[in-house]
């Protein structure tokens, strides 16, 4: 098994400028930093586990995490799964910081400041689609912080790895959903988070690129209620109403609940079907009740654990994860299999 001093005599430089390549501590001249990981990859050096654990508590390693969907219920097992996680990192002196913010760009651009002025050694982010992030995500990169993407992604972004649905595929699945569930002509409205979440601009596209090949299944118009039940509640109301013929529903993010009851109250639940995300307990009361045919889960507490394991792994030994997009499962679930 190679060592850092065999690693260190091969590139002719010191133990501790090796040391500093792995751990990504200070500044080494770029093509001295190249030579050592070539070295370090030829050699397939693994670092010592024990060696890892002592060297993790004395580094007191801090990392964020930056969630968008203040009061989603959604976000609630993301959190279960982060608060897991780090409490499992605490035994190692890893510290885990929390913020929470509304679909607000500024609100994340302002979390992920505080968190870097607060010292974080690398950062789990929900990311606002928007380039000032990309931008972030970066500059970040560049100060040797680096950045898992979770539940949803950006592009063209420094991110060192994704963990979540693939959109594109769950907006697909939701398509053929529609398409067995259905006959005759189906009239579609979208009922979606946000245009700047990627994970739902993505989910319609899918959706749509899937309905193509049904010339049945139209959409008939696109609201967007940003996560909240109370304005889903009173634009799915107002999507109803102009559209009588409205026969189907497709909740792309959260607001699922006041979609629903909206459409209890205006009594359009006969012959209406419902495709939603995610299994939170009014979703699946509404699956239980005939009202929603199916939901489209994508394991929220892997999303909030995983990327921390990630970030741990990475700042400890310099691994980077097997894969760069992690996708969860698709998990379809109706009445029948709950």
């Amino acid at each position: 098994m190679a060592t850092i001093k065999e690693i260190a005599s091969l590139a002719g430089v010191s133990r501790g400028t090796v040391d500093r390549v792995l751990n990504h501590r200070g500044s080494v001249n770029p093509q001295t930093e190249q030579k050592i990981l070539e070295i370090v990859q030829a050699l397939d050096y693994k670092p010592n586990k024990a060696g890892i654990v002592l060297a993790a508590r004395k580094k007191n390693l801090k990392l964020g995490v930056v969630l968008l969907g203040l009061n989603t219920v959604f976000y609630d097992d993301i959190l279960s799964g982060v608060h897991t996680r780090a409490e499992e990192l605490a035994d190692y002196n890893c510290s885990v910081i929390i913020r929470q913010t509304d679909y607000i760009l500024e609100q994340q651009l302002n979390a992920i400041d505080e968190l870097v002025a607060e010292g974080i050694n690398g950062l789990a982010l929900s990311p606002y689609n928007d380039p000032a992030v990309r931008e972030k995500i970066n500059e970040l990169y560049d100060m040797g912080i680096p950045v898992v993407t979770l539940n949803t992604d950006i592009e063209k972004s420094k991110r060192i790895a994704y963990i979540g649905s693939h959109f594109y595929r769950s907006g697909e699945t939701a398509g053929g959903l529609m398409h067995l569930m259905t006959h005759g002509p189906v009239h579609v409205g979208i009922i979606s988070g946000s245009r700047n979440i990627l994970c739902h601009t993505e989910r319609i596209a899918g959706f749509s690129h899937a309905i193509s090949s049904y010339g049945n299944i139209q959409i008939v118009d696109t609201v967007n209620n940003n996560d909240d039940e109370k304005e889903s509640y009173r634009l799915t109301t107002a999507l109803l109403n102009s559209h009588p013929e409205i026969n189907a529903l497709y909740f792309t993010a959260g607001g699922v609940y006041g979609g629903c009851r909206a459409v209890m109250d205006n009594n359009r639940y006969d012959n209406m079907t419902l495709i939603s995300y995610d299994m939170v307990n009014t979703t699946r009361e509404y699956i239980e009740k005939g009202l929603i045919s199916a939901t489209i889960c994508q394991q929220p507490f892997l999303q909030g654990s995983k990327p921390l394991t990630i970030l741990f792994t990475y700042l400890t030994t310099g691994e980077l994860p097997a894969v760069e997009n992690d996708y969860v499962d698709i998990d379809i679930r109706i009445k029948e299999n709950l």
